[in-house]
């Protein structure tokens, strides 16, 4: 689990969470304060704390929800403040519903209103702080790239694109000058370029660089040893640029990866407890969420009737766990002859989906039948989607390690699906794959209660349906 908590939550974004934690929390001290000039009385009441924690508690679910704790190179401050205003909106429209369940939870409503003008002062101005430091590379660890393969432009660009990724690229080592010339042209910032591989430990020292990442194309006869064995021993890191790039964006890039590389580099391990634990897992989960979902199922199946002619369920063959064929349940979103012709993958704006088709496909409640599947034991709640065999035989045949998808029971959700947007297409296929074979590879409960948690604020904001 330390690989999950690490790769989204460093320390650099804990120190930020904990430090809006704590802003928001003195923000309603502050309040409290200027409305009663009690603070000393009130600081070591266990019962206002609580109100304080509550009140800071919605606000932070969300703040998260709104991708306020994701930073982006393409966001603007106006977009951050909107985003902002929503955020607070929905928490004061949700704690005032609590409040008027239970009046004795609320503060008062003028140092309600005070901390709602201090939460978005200070939050404001933090995001402001933590913004300059970020595009400005004070809170990222130095590394050195080696090679100009495309791979070391992949690793580069995901740096350059992901503004908090907490990385920058302060030297490139490269061979001849005429074999990296389309590599440079392509670089979106300028390092410090070196070319052949010497005096590697020693300009890495007077740089302050902590990792070599080795992206080389071919390492036979070309990988300098030496030197980087020289870097090892002297407590410089050295990783290899596929593990690199497997860290840095959540998912294995199976185009530059051999079969030894998934063989010797860990992972992959299903114990038959944790095997055990996920499918008791979901089962409450399914069981739970039928149950909850009850009503919402008949009234959905009602207005599937009146909207189309045709089943209220579509039922359909997928590819499960080893290659076994099973029956797919959902609500049909689309007109009963959809496929008369050829299976063919789903586009953005389908004409072939019904009025009522889009409304639930974009809050993703076609997918509440499928729980079904996961009481029966033919998928489980968290997993690659599963494909229909149509599609398999070809996929298989173009794209590497396809099959190994399989080696799990597919899910509802997955983390494919809470990375990558809606994708029907061999390409698209090929970008789930990388983060599918990721899933695997560290698949455990924790990690299917983060993509669960991410659902269900992608749901919410019905990002990514189709």
């Amino acid at each position: 689990m330390i690989w999950l908590f690490h790769r989204y939550y460093p320390a650099r974004k804990l120190l930020f969470f904990l430090s809006e934690s704590f802003l928001i929390f003195f923000a309603s001290l502050l309040a409290f304060w200027l409305h009663t000039r009690l603070f000393s009385l009130y600081f070591f009441d266990f019962e206002f704390v609580g109100k304080v924690f509550l009140v800071s508690l919605f606000f932070q679910l969300w703040l998260y929800y709104y991708d306020l704790y994701a930073f982006k190179r393409e966001d603007s401050l106006v977009d951050v403040f909107l985003r902002l205003l929503q955020a607070v909106g929905i928490a004061t429209f949700l704690l005032g519903l609590v409040y008027l369940v239970f009046p004795s939870l609320m503060i008062s409503n003028w140092s309600f209103m005070v901390f709602l003008f201090a939460v978005l002062l200070f939050a404001v101005s933090w995001r402001l702080l933590y913004f300059f430091f970020l595009k400005n590379g004070y809170l990222n660890e130095k590394i050195a790239l080696l090679g100009c393969s495309s791979l070391a432009y992949e690793i580069v660009n995901e740096i350059y694109q992901q503004l908090d990724c907490g990385f920058t690229v302060s030297a490139l080592f490269l061979p001849l000058r005429e074999d990296c010339k389309d590599f440079l042209l392509t670089l979106p910032f300028s390092p410090s370029i070196y070319y052949g591989y010497h005096n590697i430990y020693s300009i890495c020292r007077r740089l302050g660089i902590k990792k070599i990442v080795v992206a080389l194309e071919d390492r036979r006869g070309n990988l300098p040893i030496e030197e980087l064995l020289e870097c090892r021993m002297r407590g410089i890191d050295v990783v290899e640029g596929e593990t690199f790039y497997e860290h840095l964006t959540g998912k294995i890039i199976v185009e530059k990866i051999r079969p030894s590389w998934l063989i010797f580099h860990g992972g992959f391990c299903k114990s038959s407890f944790a095997l055990f634990l996920k499918r008791v897992f979901g089962v409450l989960l399914a069981s739970f969420g039928l149950l909850l979902s009850a009503p919402l199922i008949i009234v959905i199946a009602i207005l599937i009737k009146i909207d189309s002619p045709g089943p209220v369920l579509f039922v359909q063959e997928r590819v499960g766990k080893d290659g076994k064929i099973f029956k797919l349940y959902k609500f049909r979103s689309m007109r009963v002859d959809a496929e008369k012709d050829a299976p063919k993958w789903a586009s953005k704006d389908d004409p072939r989906v019904t009025r009522v088709g889009k409304i639930i496909r974009k809050l993703r409640l076609d997918e509440i039948p499928q729980m079904w599947n996961v009481l029966k034991g033919d998928m489980s709640f968290v997993g690659p989607r599963p494909e229909r065999p149509y599609f398999v035989e070809q996929l298989r045949k173009k794209i590497p390690f396809y099959d190994q998808r399989h080696t799990v029971h597919p899910g509802i959700t997955g983390w494919a699906q809470i990375c990558y947007p809606y994708g029907a297409s061999e390409r698209d296929a090929l970008e789930k794959l990388k983060y599918d074979l990721y899933y695997i590879k560290y698949m455990s409960i924790m990690f299917d209660l983060f993509i669960i948690f991410k659902t269900i604020q992608i749901v919410l904001f019905g990002k990514g349906a189709r």
